[in-house]
C-alpha cells in the first residue's frame, strides 16, 4: 500500500528532535538522486511505524526521523520548501521516497554518491579564532579562582630528559606515527621497511632503491619481454572504467564536465553499506601534506589498476600483497615529491616483483589511472572501497586500511572535482620511459637482441654446414657405391673366376674321384672286356683338353648314369668284337656329355699334365660273363 502526506512538512519543520537517554539511533539506507528540478531522497526503514516520523528540510540541512532511524545529511547544494514537495511511503519495501525543490532550478548537485560527507554535520561558520587570548584581570581571576595551596613537603623526583618525539612520520598525510612500535608481529608481513618510526624519509628512500635493484632479475624481465604471449592476452582486458569511460565520452562530446556522472558509476548495495561505516572526520592538512596525498592516491591507483589487469577483474590470494607491493606508499611508506617520482617508483617495482614483468604492463596501469580520474572522484571511490574490502579480507594487510585506505576513502568524498582534473592532466602531460627506470632495460634488451641474431646466424650456418656436410656424405656414399660396384664388379669377376676355378677344381677332384669310381667300378669295355687303365688317359693339347669324362653329378645321379652305362655295355657287348673301343666311348661320350674344364694347368717344361687312373687294382669288377673263360 502507498500512502501520500503532505502536511507532515509543515509540522515536521517547527519540530525539535529529542532522544531519550540510552536511545541508540541507526542509520538507515539511503540513496540520493537528482533531475534539473527536484532533489530525490529513498530512505529504507522497513521496522519503523509510517505514522510516527518527522521531515525537516531547509537549505543544506535535511533530517528524518522514525523510530528507530535517525538521518541527517549535509546537501550539496540548496533546497526549497515551496509546495511542490511530495513524499510517499511503499509498505511492501518499506522504503520512503521524499521529492525536495531545488532553490535554483537546473543546478548540479555534485557528489550524491559521497555518503560519508553527506552525513557529515554542518561545519561550524564562526569566525571565532580556535585560540583566544583572554584579558589579563580575567585571566588572574581565574587563576585565583584555580590556585589551590602547595604542598612543600610532595616527592622530589630526579630530572630524567625525555626521549625526542617522533620526528618521522607517516601514514595518510603523514599524520600517524608510533603505529608499527605496537605491531612488531605484523611489521614484516605489511610493509619492507624494517623501523619506520626511526628512519627519516630519505634513509627510506635509499633502501628501498637498493631492495629493487637487488631484486631486479633480468632473466626474468627478458623472458617476458620475448615471450609475451601471456602479457599479450592481458593488456586485451577491459575493465569496468573502459566502458563507463566510453558511454562519458561519448555522451559529452569530448568536453570534460566539472562535475561527476553518477549515471556512469553505479556503487553497490555492499559498497554504500561500506560508505556509511566510516566515521566521518576532517582533516587538518597542510600544502606539503595535501601534495603527498594527492601523490600517494596516484601511486595506490597505479597498483590497483596493475593488480585488476593481470588478474582480469577476478581477486584472489595474491591481490592483497600484489596492491601492497607495487605501491611504495604501502610499503615503504614513501612520500613522493612529484608525479615523476611515483611513476618511476611504481615501473621499478612492477619490473621486480610481480611475476609479470614486462613494461606494457606499467603503461596499461598509467593509461588505466588516467582513465579513472577523468571520471571523477565516484570512480576514485569504488577503486578505493574495492582495494578496502581487499585488505579486510586479508590478516595483515588490515593495517594499511588503517593507516591510508580509510582515510582516502572519507577524504575524496570531500575533494573538489577541479583538483582532481587538474591531477589528471598534469598526469597525462608526465612521459614514463624505460630509461627512466634506472635499470639499464634498453641496454638488456638490445644486448638480448645481438645474442638472439648471432644465435639464428649460427644456426643457419650450422644449417648450412650441415646441408654441405649432408651433400658431401651424399656424395662420399655415392663415390663409395660406385667404388662398391665396381669393387663388387671385380669381386664378380674374381669370384666367377674362383668359382670357374672352383668349378674346374671341382671338375677336377669330380674326375679323379670318377676315375676313381671307375677305377673301382666295373669297368666293361665294347668287347665285353675291362679295359685297361692306358685307354682312360687324357691328352691335353694346343692348351685345351678333350677328355670323354662322367658328370659330375650327385652319388644318385651317378649311379643312374653308371646303370645306364652298364646298360648300354651290356647292349654294346652283343655287337662284333671288333668295333674299336673308341667309338664306343665316343658313343658314351654322346650319350652322356661331361662339360670339360676350360683350362688345365702346364707345368714348367710347357707339356701338358695327364691325369692317369689309379693303377690300384679294384677286386670288385663285374665281367661280361661272355668273356669270362677268355680273361
Amino acid at each position: 500500500m502507498i500512502l501520500f502526506f503532505f502536511s507532515c512538512f509543515c509540522r515536521a519543520t517547527q519540530a525539535v528532535f529529542a532522544f531519550p537517554a540510552g536511545f541508540i539511533m541507526i542509520t538507515p539506507a539511503f540513496e540520493l538522486t537528482q533531475d534539473p528540478d527536484f532533489l530525490t531522497v529513498k530512505i529504507r526503514v522497513p521496522y519503523a511505524r509510517a505514522s510516527e516520523f518527522d521531515i525537516y528540510f531547509e537549505g543544506e540541512d535535511f533530517k528524518f526521523y522514525a523510530k528507530p532511524y535517525f538521518l541527517r545529511l549535509t546537501l550539496p547544494g540548496r533546497i526549497v520548501e515551496d509546495g511542490r514537495e511530495k513524499a510517499s511511503y511503499n509498505t511492501d519495501e518499506g522504503t520512503f521516497t521524499i521529492q525536495l525543490p531545488k532553490e535554483v532550478p537546473g543546478q548540479y548537485f555534485e557528489g550524491l554518491d559521497m555518503l560519508t560527507s553527506l552525513l557529515a554535520p554542518k561545519k561550524s561558520r564562526s569566525a571565532k579564532p580556535l585560540v583566544e587570548e583572554m584579558d589579563a584581570a580575567a585571566s588572574a581571576e581565574l587563576c585565583e579562582e584555580n590556585e589551590e595551596e602547595f604542598d612543600w613537603e610532595m616527592e622530589q623526583i630526579p630530572y630524567e630528559e625525555s626521549p625526542p618525539a617522533l620526528q618521522h612520520p607517516y601514514g595518510f598525510g603523514n599524520l600517524r606515527s608510533g603505529v608499527f612500535q605496537r605491531l612488531q608481529d605484523e611489521l614484516s608481513d605489511v610493509i619492507d621497511i624494517k623501523d619506520p618510526d626511526q628512519t627519516p624519509a630519505e634513509e627510506r628512500r635509499r633502501r628501498r632503491l637498493a631492495a629493487e635493484a637487488a631484486k631486479f632479475e633480468p632473466d626474468h624481465y627478458l623472458a617476458d619481454f620475448f615471450e609475451d604471449e601471456a602479457i599479450k592476452h592481458l593488456l586485451k582486458y577491459k575493465p569496468w572504467w573502459i566502458d563507463a569511460h566510453r558511454k562519458m565520452t561519448a555522451l559529452q562530446g569530448g568536453s570534460h564536465q566539472e562535475h561527476d556522472s553518477p549515471a556512469f558509476v553505479v556503487f553497490s548495495e555492499a559498497e554504500r553499506e561500506q560508505m556509511r561505516k566510516f566515521t566521518n572526520k576532517s582533516f587538518l592538512l597542510d600544502k606539503r601534506s595535501r601534495c603527498h596525498v594527492y601523490l600517494g592516491l596516484i601511486d595506490i591507483l597505479l597498483a590497483y589498476c596493475y593488480e585488476t589487469c593481470v588478474n582480469e577483474g577476478d581477486k584472489n590470494v595474491e591481490s592483497s600483497w600484489n596492491i601492497r607491493k607495487l605501491s611504495a606508499t604501502l610499503c615503504w611508506l614513501e612520500s613522493f615529491s612529484s608525479i615523476h617520482d611515483v611513476l618511476v617508483s611504481f615501473g621499478r617495482r612492477v619490473l621486480c616483483y610481480p611475476l609479470f614483468r614486462h613494461f606494457e604492463l606499467v603503461a596499461r596501469a598509467l593509461s588505466d589511472t588516467v582513465v579513472i580520474l577523468q571520471l571523477g572522484k565516484a570512480a576514485v571511490l569504488k577503486c578505493l572501497l574495492d582495494i578496502h574490502k581487499i585488505f579486510l579480507e586479508s590478516d595483515p594487510a588490515y593495517i594499511l586500511n588503517d593507516l591510508f585506505i580509510t582515510d582516502y576513502c572519507i577524504w575524496i568524498q570531500k575533494v573538489k572535482s577541479k583538483k582532481l582534473a587538474a591531477l589528471c592532466e598534469s598526469l597525462q602531460k608526465t612521459t614514463l620511459s624505460k630509461s627512466h627506470m634506472g635499470l639499464e632495460l634498453e641496454e638488456l634488451e638490445a644486448a638480448a637482441v645481438l645474442v638472439q641474431q648471432e644465435e639464428k646466424a649460427l644456426k643457419a650456418a650450422g644449417t648450412v654446414s650441415k646441408q654441405q656436410l649432408l651433400c658431401s656424405e651424399s656424395e662420399t656414399s655415392d663415390s663409395e657405391e660406385s667404388s662398391s660396384t665396381s669393387s663388387s664388379e671385380t669381386e664378380g669377376s674374381d669370384s666367377d673366376e674362383q668359382e670357374s676355378s672352383t668349378s674346374e677344381d671341382g671338375e677336377i677332384n669330380s674326375l679323379q674321384g670318377t676315375l676313381q669310381e671307375e677305377r673301382t667300378a666295373p669297368l666293361i669295355g665294347c668287347n665285353g672286356l675291362r679295359q685297361g687303365t692306358d685307354t682312360w688317359a687324357m691328352e691335353v693339347g694346343d692348351g685345351k683338353s678333350k677328355v670323354s669324362l662322367q658328370s659330375t653329378a650327385p652319388p644318385g645321379k651317378l649311379i643312374e648314369e653308371l646303370e645306364m652305362q652298364i646298360q648300354s655295355a651290356m647292349r654294346l657287348s652283343e655287337q662284333p668284337e671288333g668295333l674299336d673301343t673308341a667309338g664306343c666311348i665316343s658313343q658314351e661320350q654322346e650319350g652322356n656329355p661331361v662339360p670339360e674344364p676350360d683350362r688345365f694347368s702346364e707345368d714348367a717344361a710347357g707339356k701338358g699334365n695327364f691325369l692317369e687312373v689309379s693303377p690300384k687294382p679294384n677286386p670288385l669288377l663285374f665281367l661280361c660273363s661272355t668273356n669270362e673263360d677268355e680273361d
